[in-house]
């Protein structure tokens, strides 16, 4: 057999771990179909089958298992070994975020980081799988949650408002945004954890629905279905109010939901000294400070989610 290339078990375990080839292909920068070779090369090579192929992704087999056991763990620290000789201009800057907070926050204030730093050269990843920063080249990431992330700085930006929203078309056929009785609306079910809309009825009263028009495993899936006119969504204001301004959804009625998570800027240890990095921090921090400035005049009736 000979030995293996590092670069075929470095690929192996991130297919293994993401999944989903399209997903470990957009991190390792190759094509599906190369990153597919690869893996059938290697399982070649070993003479085991090493994955199960379906509609929905790849699975491990038990022999899959084993070796992912046995060299997951030394290929992180070869990664983590060869990171520190790895050579970054400090021109190059790599951020990562979810779809949501990306599209309808970050690209729409970039015009002004460029005109500002006109000499960084950004590279932008958009995803809900989180960012593994020992294993990704990636110097800094936007995320929503609670700043709890072990390993990593956290800055805090600014909060989060809920509330419903719903197309104008629908609006419309409901006979116009009177949400007093939710319940009689199609409402649409958030991507599980979630527990949102008990959180919204435990604070503002209201029925609870029986059932709900549609369940949605993602943010994004969701908030098409509410502007293709399917149901109610509970929309985030952030990464709502674009879509709110152009008259794209509709708030129903005038009470907002404040919740505990919001927006951080996350980053590893490595990127502290990272030239390019402190511009966009920099630069982020003061936009972000705008925003919440922006937010003191919108003052909504609000309660706290425990």
């Amino acid at each position: 057999m000979g030995k293996l290339p590092l670069g075929l078990l470095q690929q192996f375990v991130l297919v293994a771990r993401e999944g989903n080839l399209s997903r470990a292909a957009a991190q390792a920068n190759l094509t599906v179909s190369a990153l597919s070779h690869q893996m059938r090369q290697l399982e070649e090579r070993l003479e085991r089958r090493l994955f199960d192929r379906g509609p929905r992704g790849v699975k491990l087999t038990v022999e899959g298992c084993s070796l992912l056991e046995a060299v997951g763990e030394h290929v992180d620290g070869i990664e983590r070994a060869l990171g520190r000789y790895r050579v970054r201009r400090d021109e190059e800057l790599t951020i990562s975020a979810s779809p949501g907070i990306m599209s309808s926050w970050l690209v729409p204030r970039l015009p002004r980081l460029v005109a500002a730093h006109p000499e960084l050269e950004l590279t932008l990843h958009s995803g809900s799988t989180l960012v593994n920063f020992e294993r990704e080249p990636v110097d800094a990431g936007l995320r929503y949650g609670r700043g709890e992330w072990a390993g990593l700085h956290s800055e805090r930006l600014f909060g989060e408002w809920i509330a419903p929203v719903a197309a104008p078309e629908l609006v419309a056929a409901m006979g116009g945004a009177d949400p007093s009785d939710l319940a009689r609306w199609p409402l649409l079910g958030e991507p599980a954890p979630s527990t949102r809309w008990n959180d919204w009825f435990e604070g503002f009263g209201g029925s609870r629905p029986k059932r709900y028009v549609a369940q949605f495993g993602s943010l994004d899936a969701l908030r098409h279905a509410a502007l293709e006119g399917l149901g109610v969504a509970l929309g985030r204001m952030v990464t709502s109010k674009s879509m709110i301004d152009a008259g794209r959804l509709q708030v129903l009625g005038n009470h907002y939901l404040r919740v505990e998570e919001a927006y951080w800027l996350v980053y590893p240890s490595r990127s502290q000294q990272h030239r390019g990095l402190q511009l966009f921090r920099e630069w982020l921090l003061d936009e972000a400070g705008d925003y919440r400035q922006q937010m003191l005049a919108f003052r909504p009736e609000d309660t706290t989610v425990g």
